[in-house]
């Protein structure tokens, strides 16, 4: 049997607050619990701080709009352009405040993240699963259904 695509459309799967960090906006498009992969567009505002995380997988990043970085590096990811991230790498994202339109990303995470103290410690884990729960929540926090878009 020859796989098929599967599309997902604007209308199936809907913008939601992503309470884990008020004021940001997410779509889960994807989410293999097998795999451990899940695919996210995110909506950030201006000012936004992500805390410092280390991924245990791959992670590719787009940016669609606006501009974003990392504290521990000197480029801005602006639109257009491609980010990835090898397994290890640790960072903190940030969202220039000055930033003057909202900064809207696409992306791809494999495995696990781990967020860490001043410390190092591990503080909190995110997964598919956690992100899959999270995006259900919020959809129901709206009122909205939760979507059948979603690519399980």
């Amino acid at each position: 049997m020859i796989p098929e695509a599967v599309h997902v459309g604007a209308a199936d799967v809907p913008w939601v607050e992503n309470t884990a960090y008020p004021g940001t906006m997410m779509r889960l498009l994807r989410a293999d619990l097998a795999e451990g992969t899940y695919v996210m567009a995110g909506r950030l505002p201006a000012g936004l701080e992500v805390g410092t995380h280390r991924h245990l997988g791959a992670v590719h990043m787009f940016t669609l709009s606006g501009a974003w970085g990392y504290r521990e590096h000197g480029y801005v990811n602006r639109a257009g352009s491609y980010l990835y991230e090898p397994p290890g790498s640790t960072h903190t994202l940030f969202v220039p405040a000055d930033n003057t339109e909202t900064t809207e990303t696409l992306t791809i995470v494999h495995g696990v993240t781990e967020y860490l103290d001043a410390e190092g410690n591990v503080i909190g884990v995110s997964d598919a699963a956690a992100n899959l729960r999270g995006y259900y929540e919020s959809c129901e926090a709206a009122g909205i259904p939760r979507p059948s878009g979603i690519i399980l």
